[in-house]
């Protein structure tokens, strides 16, 4: 069904706006790339009309926090059909660009940048060449599209495709104007296929999750092995894939730069840190924010849904402290909170861990 917006003034005879129009899809760009946030909080923007040297420009490319590429084209003046084309090309010159080719171009988009500095200071995560660009996905940027083109953007979701759009319409308000956005599909899918799609060959999934436990200020292991729970925050990308989790599904831990630190059966799903309740030693029911003390777990975000901390509760099956983490070459890693990755790595990895945490 074509994504349509209808908004009203608030007031006791509610006004419908009028649709109108950008003067040109060329502003649009100019916004976004003044207001990245347009687009999502979550990305970095790294590029804009970059040349692919097969007579085409990319409109714009950004960085996910797991150093996957974004590619972003506008529809333009062209139909939607063959903007879905378009993008599955350029497409096929991303996925072969290399780390080195990647930081040039972001010089070229921010005379003097330094893609290494910058990532660590935007995502607070070091930067590693060897997980750049392993997946990237594909942003249609619209006011509207057809029925035929939704059919092609859902089958290639559904072909495990990381493909989207995103639609934006303009109204008239007095002399201003305004501009709501809304995604065809939602980003949880196309997030979840970005990870499950790296470059490689991939096996049916196993049926074992992975977490990305993000130690810090902002989260405490011993709370979460305390408490029983695993969290994520700061962002949207951080936390909505925390909704895949269902109780019964079983989660392995990982924590970035130190290694694997425990498995354990959800046993509860997403909830936001204003809602999430644990049992403390004594069997008193209370508040996370005020049980868990060892980190903040972003107490300034947690009457905002999109930032705030989500949390989703775990019964450990085996946990070992950050000293003791299983950290071995080859293990699967990945940013993602949550994932449900399909390379042979990550089968190889969860064996691995049964035989050190010795779980059947």
């Amino acid at each position: 069904m074509p994504i349509r917006t209808q908004i009203w003034t608030v007031g006791a005879q509610p006004e419908l706006l009028k649709g109108a129009q950008l003067v040109s899809e060329q502003l649009l760009e100019d916004m976004i790339v003044q207001a990245p946030s347009l687009l999502s909080d979550d990305w970095m923007l790294i590029g804009r009309q970059e040349n692919t040297g097969h007579g085409g420009r990319i409109d714009l490319l950004a960085l996910a926090p797991d150093a996957s590429l974004v590619l972003i084209e506008l529809k333009r003046d062209r139909t939607p059909r063959e903007v879905v084309a378009q993008a599955l090309d350029y497409a096929a010159w991303v996925e072969k660009l290399k780390a080195e080719e990647i930081a040039a171009i972001y010089r070229r988009f921010k005379a003097g940048g330094d893609l290494v500095a910058d990532y660590q200071a935007r995502f607070g995560s070091e930067w590693s060449e060897e997980a750049v660009n392993q997946s990237h996905q594909i942003v249609i940027v619209a006011a509207e599209l057809d029925a035929s083109s939704e059919r092609i953007v859902a089958y290639l979701s559904e072909s495990d495709i990381a493909i989207n759009v995103l639609c934006f319409q303009v109204f008239q308000l007095g002399d201003q104007q305004l501009i709501s956005r809304a995604w065809l599909r939602d980003p949880v899918e196309t997030q979840l296929n970005v990870v499950s799609k790296p470059t490689g060959t991939n096996e049916p999934w196993n049926g074992e999750y992975y977490c990305s436990f993000g130690e810090g200020p902002s989260r405490s292991w011993e709370d979460a092995v305390e408490f029983g729970f695993i969290c994520g925050g700061g962002g949207s990308w951080y936390s909505r894939t925390l909704q895949l989790l269902e109780p019964g599904n079983r989660v392995w831990v990982n924590v970035p730069r130190q290694g694997y630190v425990g498995v354990g059966q959800v046993t509860g799903r997403a909830t936001s840190a204003a809602e999430f309740y644990v049992k403390t030693q004594s069997g008193i029911e209370r508040p996370v924010l005020e049980a868990a003390t060892r980190a903040n777990y972003h107490p300034e975000l947690v009457n905002d849904p999109e930032h705030c901390e989500y949390f989703v509760s775990v019964q450990w099956l085996h946990t070992v402290p950050l000293t003791q983490a299983i950290r071995e070459t080859g293990l699967f890693g990945n940013q993602n909170t949550i994932c449900r990755p399909t390379t042979p790595q990550w089968r190889i990895t969860v064996e691995r861990l049964k035989e050190h945490f010795q779980i059947s």
